[in-house]
């Protein structure tokens, strides 16, 4: 037994939450001594009391670490820990970070850049094709999207991204064993298969309503910057941006119409400060970012005629050069160019028999 499976048996324990599992990391070195420390040791941790101590006395059960075990590696959960290298970095910088994250999917350098958009869940039409649209253009230039997975704003955001070949994040309210809302049960299989699926909350915990505050403050924590769509006054995205600000992320915001109640809490945000967006540009000039895309953390300056034609490469992979030429609607001497110009930026390969794919 590792000690990853010993992580997961101590957060799946009842009443023990983040700042108590480092507490006892702290002082015992690992999760494993924990699992084997006598009740007198547990009482000398400070600021651990006796239901505690008792709670970790009776989940000590062979059986019940073999049991938990085999879930997560059924599910490819992995455990990250604050010291951990693929724990993100933005956030391990918070003033309140989750000691530990259940993960499946992966966590990239590329992820460092990344951008929230949060929003309504009864979002309106217009609404949704502009989180959907936001998040395309960002994931179009190699920009991370992350967001709560969610109905309305979330779910568009997510789709946005990975239907236009980009990477997304979602940020759990509930264990990952749980798909919140069941509707989006395949949404969540590609974000784990291009993206990554993000918890504090062990195998097992159901969607409370108190979850998601908390949760908002990992979403912010991500991210460079939150972008907030539609949210009415009482919306949790505006927790997420408020959640933001004291992070010192950015906080931007599309502006809707004024008869609209989901508009309210977007335009007080502009109204407050927040940078109004009404273009991907905006949210790029905002980071101090050009048009670039992130490969491997390593900016790369693209024309936007590259970054359609490297997209497309993206989405349709591998690919023929004249299938190419006739989803782009531009002449085989046009895309020529463009994939010299992208492979001697080191961005796409050139295959026997004219296929292509990105690198």
């Amino acid at each position: 037994m590792n000690e990853k499976n010993y992580l997961v048996w101590l957060g799946h324990i009842e009443g023990i939450g983040s700042k108590t599992i480092e507490k006892l990391l702290e002082y015992f070195g690992s999760a494993r001594q924990v699992y084997d420390a006598s009740p007198n040791d547990l009482f000398k941790v400070p600021g651990i009391n006796k239901n505690v101590v008792h709670n970790i006395i009776q989940s000590r059960d062979g059986k019940k670490l073999d049991r938990l075990a085999e879930q997560v590696s059924k599910l490819g959960i992995d455990v990250l820990v604050k010291d951990d290298m693929e724990y993100p970095s933005n956030l391990r910088n918070i003033h309140d970070p989750p000691y530990m994250l259940y993960k499946i999917g992966n966590i990239l350098k590329q992820d460092e850049h990344a951008v929230a958009i949060v929003g309504a869940r009864k979002a309106s039409a217009y609404g949704k094709w502009a989180a959907y649209k936001f998040a395309g253009e960002l994931a179009r230039r190699g920009i991370t999207v992350v967001s709560g997975m969610a109905y309305g704003i979330d779910t568009a955001a997510h789709q946005g991204a990975l239907e236009n070949g980009g990477r997304t994040i979602a940020v759990m309210g509930c264990g990952l064993d749980i798909c919140y809302p069941k509707t989006n049960y395949s949404l969540m299989l590609n974000i784990q298969k291009k993206g990554a699926l993000l918890s504090e909350y062990s195998i097992g915990t159901p969607p409370l309503s108190n979850h998601f505050p908390a949760r908002n403050r990992i979403i912010s924590g991500i991210a460079k910057a939150v972008l907030v769509v539609e949210a009415n006054l009482k919306s949790g995205s505006l927790i997420t941006a408020e959640c933001a600000l004291e992070q010192g992320r950015d906080v931007l915001a599309i502006p809707g119409n004024i008869n609209s109640s989901l508009s309210v809490g977007t335009n007080q945000l502009i109204r407050e400060g927040a940078k109004m967006v009404t273009c991907v540009e905006d949210i790029l000039e905002e980071l101090g970012m050009e048009e670039q895309l992130f490969n491997g953390g390593a900016p790369i300056a693209m024309s936007s005629q590259e970054h359609d034609i490297y997209a497309m490469i993206q989405e349709h992979q591998p690919i023929h050069i004249e299938v190419l030429a006739l989803k782009a609607k531009q002449s085989i001497h046009h895309i020529n160019s463009m994939i010299t110009i992208l492979q001697l930026k080191g961005l796409v390969e050139l295959l026997p028999g004219k296929i292509l794919i990105v690198k």
